[in-house]
C-alpha cells in the first residue's frame, strides 16, 4: 500500500483485488472481506476486479488486506 493512502476509511472505499475470475472468488472474497469488524456490505465487481466494501465505522486496510489474502486473492495498493 502506497505511504499516502490513508490507513482507515468509514463509509466506502474500493479497491481493487486481483485473481477473482468467477461467481466462487465473487463469494470467497465477500465472505472473507465482510467478516472484518465494521464491514457492513461488500460489493464485487469480476468485471473490473474491483472490490467496495462498505463501512459504519472505521477499518484498516491492512484487515481488509489481510481478508482478501485469506480468501486467495491479493489487494492492490
Amino acid at each position: 500500500m502506497m505511504s499516502t493512502t490513508p490507513h482507515t476509511f468509514v463509509s466506502s472505499t474500493t479497491f481493487r483485488v486481483t485473481g477473482m475470475t468467477c461467481e466462487h472468488c465473487r463469494r470467497a472474497v465477500r465472505q472473507e472481506i465482510g467478516r472484518v469488524p465494521g464491514v457492513q456490505r461488500v460489493d464485487v465487481d469480476l468485471a473490473t476486479g474491483s472490490v467496495t466494501v462498505h463501512a459504519d465505522r472505521p477499518v484498516d486496510r491492512v484487515d481488509i488486506a489481510a481478508a482478501a489474502d485469506a480468501g486467495g486473492y491479493a489487494l492492490l495498493p
